[in-house]
């Protein structure tokens, strides 16, 4: 559906568009199409190119040269972001993983919802998942809201990298993607911005996902869940959260411990009971003692 004229002036907020590539030459064209697409103004397109032996780099110089490439040694996509995010000179912050691509409207509907007084400083749409070229119904679990959804943020990831536009100042006060974390690095990110903010959700398919490849992070890494509890862990030592925040994610850390542990026992993994053993000891359950939640806990 075509924008309303009025939705068509320039914008006051400009929007830097970041994507991260690792050796995904073929896919990148789509994305970076789909972002000369967009009916709204854009202030600068980044792409970080994170050690890419594809020929990634010259591709872009040759096919796109008003697009912004900076190289670096491959360092994982995080360090990709975070790159990408600090050399941004634009107020708000679009990410486009180099597989996804965006309806032409995305970047306008959001920009014209976050435009009322007090908007929120991040904004989310839905998504249309696709893998080998079929869509995918997505699960009651991966259902999105907007307003303050920190704790149903808990179970699983629920915002997409590539359907949000972030206020650029967030990553100067709460921190940027964390390096540290293999995977899960989006849920630790969106866990503390959703602590102390609300966000906006769009409830229109404005993303376009490509999964099913080798080299998603979830083929790479077994036990996602290790990364979240990591992230929870880092979130309940932080102080930042509120009483009943601070409660949702000490039984969520716990679920999630507990089903840890028992892989960790059945495969012997010593030094992952431990770590699991430390983490439930630094966040009792109120009432109850780590050994007396768990009696796995007794087997470490």
């Amino acid at each position: 559906m075509p924008l309303p004229e009025r939705e068509m002036l320039l914008f006051e907020k400009s929007v830097s568009v970041i994507i991260p590539t690792y050796n995904r030459k073929p896919w990148l064209p789509h994305a970076l199409h789909s972002v000369f697409e967009q009916t709204a103004p854009l202030h600068e397109i980044i792409v970080v190119d994170d050690g890419s032996e594809d020929g990634t780099s010259e591709m872009i110089q040759d096919d796109f040269p008003q697009v912004k490439v900076i190289q670096q040694a491959h360092r994982g996509v995080s360090a990709a972001r975070n790159c990408g995010i600090r050399t941004a000179s634009g107020t708000w912050i679009a990410l486009l993983d180099s597989d996804d691509r965006w309806v032409p409207d995305k970047i306008a509907r959001q920009l014209n919802a976050l435009d009322a007084p007090g908007s929120p400083p991040l904004c989310h749409t839905n998504e249309i998942w696709i893998r080998k070229a079929q869509v995918l119904n997505q699960k009651k679990k991966h259902l999105k809201k907007g307003g303050w959804i920190f704790r149903h943020c808990l179970p699983l990831c629920c915002i997409s990298p590539s359907s949000a536009l972030i206020e650029k100042r967030i990553f100067e006060t709460l921190g940027y993607f964390d390096e540290a974390l293999p995977a899960c690095e989006d849920y630790d990110l969106w866990l503390r911005i959703c602590a102390r903010y609300p966000v906006l959700y769009i409830d229109e398919p404005l993303t376009i996902k490509h999964g099913g490849h080798a080299d998603q992070l979830s083929k790479i890494h077994w036990g996602m869940d290790r990364f979240r509890v990591a992230a929870l862990d880092k979130i309940l030592c932080s102080g930042d959260l509120n009483v009943a925040d601070r409660q949702a994610a000490r039984l969520m850390l716990h679920q999630k411990c507990k089903i840890l542990l028992k892989g960790a026992l059945k495969h012997r993994n010593l030094d992952l009971q431990a770590s699991l053993a430390s983490c439930l000891n630094r966040h009792p359950l109120p009432g109850l003692k780590s050994d007396q939640a768990h009696p796995l806990m007794g087997v470490v």
